[in-house]
């Protein structure tokens, strides 16, 4: 595994640099990159958190956070961009874990799209954090290449820093007794089962990127599919347990939670 040197940043020159890195990632229109470079000073110089991941001198990744609610206590990554394989995202994610450590805080929050199957698995299975709340459509209808116009549902996520690091590389939460799906794969396609288990099982698609270029109506389906289940059980209190064999979310109801799936909408 190649060797990446992480560093805060703080130069123009610098926060430019993560400007192309992302337009590269996300391939944005000229001048509607995810963040810019100005906010990125600002956000800096300010005493927020700003760092990049270089390999063999060369950018290859970049994160982008601030302080959240509550005070004190938590740090919300905005954006965290890196190019595909190398660990570049796990050694910068342990980066900042390092940073909120040294500052006396205990949580790092961020949100990611519940359906991207590789980005469920490495932030509740490599690193151990935990969706806490499904968010519709958080910023809008968003075209870049990785969104391909799709609604941008979120899940906000947190990683308690209190808790010793998961073990990489095992293949998430065993199967719990009983657990039964309420989204399944089908062919490609969702298809959904109401259930009163306790433990509730969503699958993911293999590729929702790849579906929305080449399906855009199973894509569709997925989504909406995801967000009635996940979506409602986490309004209703219900808790991710893990993310289980690279594909489904495991979540447990608990008493007070509502005893039907489909559930309607959430809020």
């Amino acid at each position: 595994m190649n060797h990446h040197d992480i560093r805060e940043l703080h130069s123009m020159a610098e926060f430019e640099s993560v400007c192309r890195l992302y337009a590269d990632i996300w391939g944005p229109e000229p001048g509607a990159e995810p963040v810019s470079a100005e906010i990125m000073r600002a956000l800096s110089h300010a005493g927020n958190y700003v760092a990049g991941a270089y390999t063999d001198g060369r950018l290859t990744g970049a994160t982008v956070a601030f302080f959240g609610e509550p005070a004190g206590t938590t740090l919300h990554s905005h954006i965290t961009g890196a190019v595909m394989g190398g660990g570049i995202g796990l050694a910068l994610k342990l980066h900042q874990r390092q940073w909120v450590l040294d500052r006396g805080l205990k949580r790092i929050t961020w949100t990611y799209d519940p359906l991207i199957r590789r980005n469920a698995h490495f932030n509740l299975t490599k690193l151990g954090a935990r969706p806490e709340e499904y968010l519709e459509s958080f910023y809008g209808a968003m075209d870049d290449a990785i969104n391909g116009g799709d609604e941008s549902d979120r899940v906000l996520t947190a990683w308690d820093l209190t808790v010793p690091l998961s073990a990489a590389g095992h293949d998430g939460v065993p199967l719990p007794a009983g657990a039964a799906h309420a989204v399944r794969d089908v062919d490609g396609r969702p298809e959904l089962t109401s259930t009163e288990a306790e433990f509730v099982l969503v699958d993911l698609p293999d590729d929702i990127e790849a579906l929305r270029r080449t399906d855009p109506a199973a894509a569709r389906a997925w989504r909406l599919a995801v967000r009635e289940t996940l979506g409602g059980l986490l309004a209703d209190g219900a808790r991710v347990l893990g993310f289980h064999d690279r594909r489904s979310y495991v979540v447990r109801r608990f008493p007070a939670t509502s005893t039907h799936l489909p559930t309607g909408s959430n809020q």
